[in-house]
């Protein structure tokens, strides 16, 4: 491997090491289809050996291309949003790809357009846009952007690629979850409605709901913050008839056990929570948080190899929806007994 102060090695002497033209080199570095995997390998290990890394500018000019991958994220100050493009700019760099990001948050001066003409100005190959909310989405419409666009939403879209988690099958693990335990009156503290997730959860639990025969309740409409839930369980004078809540972000959750411990109330003895998301603290609250984790390298991994299909104008590969997992811990429980 190259040290400090030495002369970085170039493909020429990678392909010297590997017994192969630079040309070969220069295909293997840029995913070339025709090349024996024999030949890949010896390539791969000389590259390796040799500590080489390719300039960036240099397979621009070979291939017409920037590997650059543009991302622009909405509301970044939310656990969803920013942990979706961490895991792509990771999966990103580990596919020879650089990321641009530009953040749009409310009642910033740059415009959804703006943002966009900056990127683009850049030379990305693809733009990946992390907007949660319907609005943004429609904005994004009336934008001609010119090169592929994927937008990382819960349902498939006439105009852009996409990749989600899947939020109804998550959904349907913390319902199951809680059915299993013997809950039969469950409260759904959705998120705000405008955001494409929030609703796909909040449609997923009714639908789930519905189909197990549970009581039919309104769902109580928060903002995603923990201040929100734990000035709702604040609010709560006695015990409901409700014997579990499921919760849309881990957050939210943490608010809610907040404020219900401040009433008196015990969870999971007198009502059970799941929240969703898993967040880092999920596990270290008390009671630690039963929630639906969402597995974000395997999304980043995702939104980068349908990008990059496209770019290449490959077929896009069908991995458009990562599952989710229910994580159990303390707390859901049985319910408590009801008159």
């Amino acid at each position: 491997m190259a040290s400090p102060g030495v002369e970085k090695p170039n493909i020429r002497q990678v392909a010297q090491l590997a017994g192969v033209s630079h040309m070969t080199v220069s295909r293997v570095l840029n995913d070339h289809p025709n090349i024996r995997e024999s030949t890949r390998r010896r390539v791969e290990e000389a590259i390796e050996e040799l500590g080489y890394r390719p300039s960036l500018t240099a397979r621009a000019l070979a291939t017409q291309r920037s590997h650059r991958i543009g991302v622009l994220v909405e509301s970044a100050t939310t656990f969803g949003p920013t942990s979706t493009l961490y895991a792509v700019e990771s999966a990103a760099r580990a596919s020879g790809y650089e990321v641009s990001s530009v953040f749009l948050q409310a009642g910033a001066k740059i415009t959804p357009q703006e943002a966009v003409d900056h990127l683009v100005a850049l030379g990305v190959d693809a733009l990946c846009v992390v907007a949660p909310r319907s609005s943004s989405i429609a904005d994004l419409r009336r934008i001609a952007v010119g090169v592929p666009v994927l937008v990382v939403k819960p349902d498939k879209d006439p105009t852009f690629l996409t990749v989600t988690v899947d939020q109804r099958a998550g959904t349907a693990l913390a319902v199951d979850h809680l059915v299993a335990l013997g809950h039969r009156d469950i409260l759904h503290l959705a998120g705000p409605l405008d955001w494409l997730d929030a609703r796909s959860r909040e449609r997923a639990f009714h639908a789930r709901a519905k189909s197990w025969g549970i009581r039919e309740r309104p769902v109580v409409v928060g903002d995603w913050t923990a201040d929100f839930a734990y000035e709702f369980a604040r609010g709560i004078r006695e015990l409901p008839e409700y014997t579990a809540v499921f919760v849309a972000n881990d957050d939210m959750a943490v608010g809610l056990v907040h404020g219900l411990h401040e009433r008196g109330f015990s969870v999971p003895d007198d009502l059970s929570v799941v929240g969703f998301d898993d967040i880092p603290l999920a596990r270290h609250v008390i009671p630690p948080l039963t929630t639906v984790r969402q597995n974000f390298d395997a999304l980043g991994v995702s939104i980068v190899e349908v990008l990059r299909a496209a770019i290449e104008e490959r077929e896009i590969p069908d991995v458009t929806r990562i599952s989710a997992e229910i994580v159990t811990r303390a707390s859901s429980a049985r319910p408590r007994k009801t008159a």
